[in-house]
């Protein structure tokens, strides 16, 4: 099953897609230009393709990329570390086969935001820009919060995608409980047009298609391209009539890049996840993060250059500890629920993108809104943490087998090597062979920055 949401409120559409509220919300045409300041390119990429995989709720830095097994057992937690390939480097004994990949892995140790509000942190880590006030739960869209996420600012600098759109986001927009969409998914003041795809899709479901991409099987090219004529004719007369907020100009547009998508043979194939041997899809796991990882590298083949996966709530989560949100019963949420799924498909991938020699090309980021406090609640889970939390950066340009950044002993502040949301930003993009200082400008023509942060030098290779 898949369909296209609305971030800003509308409905899900699934079978019954409409064409037009369709085409005007996944559209990957910037309509604003780059500055003459500073050229979007600067250099050459050493990663083309760009997977950010962003885990809803905070994963806990405890039980993941920094253990603390000197630390009093209220703060350690239940779970002992273990070696992994860099010596001298532990992770969390859930990570069993992450820790054979760290090789290809560098590790953040010290991000911070000093928010502990899933939307306003969230806001920083995917825009790159401190949300306000910070501390703001189910914050709303909108100005002075307006800021494009990184995912629509890679399409803004790349200009206007041939077949596959520049920037992808799945398998669905990131939402609070209420179904309260965070700020900071789209491009924000650069307009709905240069929002970034977003397919709500579910990929481990049987027959998984993408309703408006994927050709039904008795329509052949040429008969599409009747088809296309006879739209365009259509649509020529229906223009007429109809007055959209973006203009007809950037409807024509949105148009055509929507017919070079459905008509792309790479698009279709990429779709296909019936093609992967079964056995291969029974290491990514056979649930919907784990295919939509998958999916995320077919998408990387198929010449996507930016593709976020969000981690979003699976069938039996609970509103009091949903996804990475553990406030009850921390340790059997992740023994039995999410460090299996994310362990399988983030090594699979990483295994997965080197026997295809794409891991030197493809930059794998692992992160999420924030972490966890270092001690326990009374129900056995840990709370929001803003204040230090882990991230990981694998693959296209990354020194693997480095630690950057510490915490204190406790996992509860920074001791050195702090790293904001920013910084992360202004390296992905610099890997990507995109000038993180390039200029660009809102409606109103004022320039700003891709990014106002600094590079981490010491993760590159």
């Amino acid at each position: 099953m898949i369909g296209l949401v609305d971030p800003h409120g509308g409905s899900p559409l699934c079978d019954g897609i409409d064409r037009r509220a369709w085409l005007r919300m996944s559209s990957s045409i910037p309509v604003l230009g780059l500055g003459s300041k500073a050229s979007a390119a600067v250099s050459t990429p050493k990663a083309r393709s760009v997977i950010y995989m962003f885990h809803l709720g905070g994963p806990a830095q405890h039980e993941t990329w920094d253990p603390k097994p000197d630390a009093p057992s209220e703060i350690r937690g239940s779970f002992k570390p273990i070696p992994t390939t860099t010596p001298g480097y532990y992770v969390g004994e859930l990570m069993p086969r992450t820790a054979r990949m760290m090789r290809h892995i560098a590790v953040l140790r010290a991000l911070s935001t000093r928010d502990n509000a899933h939307s306003s942190s969230g806001y920083w880590m995917l825009t790159g820009v401190p949300h306000l006030p910070s501390n703001t739960e189910n914050a709303k869209l909108g100005a002075p919060n307006d800021w494009p996420s990184l995912a629509a600012i890679n399409g803004a600098l790349r200009g206007k995608a041939i077949g596959m759109p520049a920037s992808m986001v799945l398998p669905e927009h990131i939402w609070n409980t209420g179904g309260i969409p965070w700020p900071g998914q789209d491009a924000g003041f650069l307009g709905r047009t240069s929002d970034p795809w977003l397919l709500h899709c579910m990929p481990q479901e049987a027959g998984f298609a993408v309703p408006g991409v994927t050709l039904p099987g008795e329509i052949a090219a040429p008969r599409l391209a009747d088809r296309v004529n006879l739209s365009r004719n259509l649509d020529a007369c229906e223009r007429q009539l109809q007055q959209l907020a973006e203009g007809p100009a950037v409807y024509r547009k949105q148009v055509e890049t929507a017919l070079q998508l459905v008509q792309s043979g790479a698009a279709r194939r990429a779709f296909r996840l019936e093609e992967e041997p079964e056995a291969l899809r029974d290491r990514y796991g056979r649930n919907r993060w784990g295919q939509s990882v998958l999916l995320a590298r077919r998408l990387v083949e198929a010449g996507v250059s930016f593709i976020q996966l969000n981690w979003t709530r699976m069938p039996g989560d609970t509103n009091d500890s949903p996804a990475w949100d553990t406030h009850n019963k921390n340790a059997d949420r992740l023994k039995n629920h999410l460090m299996p799924i994310m362990d399988a498909a983030y090594s699979t991938l990483l295994e997965d993108l080197t026997e295809r020699g794409l891991l030197d090309s493809t930059l794998v980021v692992w992160g999420g809104e924030f972490g966890r406090t270092p001690h326990h609640n009374g129900g056995g889970g840990r709370d929001h943490w803003g204040h230090v939390f882990s991230g990981a950066l694998a693959g296209g340009g990354i020194k693997g087998g480095v630690v950057h950044g510490s915490s204190d002993k406790l996992g509860a502040q920074p001791r050195e090597g702090r790293v904001e949301p920013q910084d992360l930003h202004a390296t992905i993009l610099h890997l990507a062979g995109l000038n993180p200082e390039s200029e660009l400008h809102d409606a109103q023509n004022r320039p700003f920055p891709a990014s106002r942060g600094n590079i981490l030098e010491p993760i590159i290779a």
